[in-house]
């Protein structure tokens, strides 16, 4: 996991007398990840991805996600999109539940595709596509 004054991921608690990681059941994370217009470096930021995720499945496998897209620039800024569900990390492309919203998407529902568009091992940082679907 990343750390220091940059890092987006942090661990919060675990089980007592196990390993605290993305793949140990029982651990615990908050998140408070830039949403970016594209995979860019240089994209425009237009919000922060923040909430928790809870390695929820004794094999390590699935990671429950509650998070909140939290708009903060063009026509959005200040709405939210609510999103929950069960991410399975070891798949490309995971689909989870846009549960509601608030703003410009208060009542929304739909869902978010997350694709993992790259994955550095020794850092644990990732790039991953957001793709919101609103019915």
């Amino acid at each position: 996991m990343h750390h220091g004054p940059n890092a987006t991921v942090s661990i919060v608690t675990g089980i007592n007398g196990r390993d605290w990681s993305y793949n140990t059941f029982g651990t615990i994370f908050v998140i408070d990840d830039p949403v970016m217009l594209s995979d860019i470096p240089s994209a425009t930021q237009v919000g922060r991805a923040q909430g928790m995720l809870i390695a929820s499945s004794l094999d390590g496998f699935n990671v429950s996600v509650v998070m909140s897209i939290v708009f903060n620039s063009f026509q959005y800024s200040g709405s939210t999109l609510e999103i929950q569900g069960i991410s399975r990390q070891r798949e490309n492309y995971r689909e989870l539940s846009v549960v509601s919203g608030t703003g410009r998407f208060r009542y929304a529902k739909g869902t978010a595709g997350l694709e993992t568009l790259s994955y550095d091992a020794s850092t644990t940082r990732s790039i991953i596509r957001l793709t919101i679907t609103l019915v």
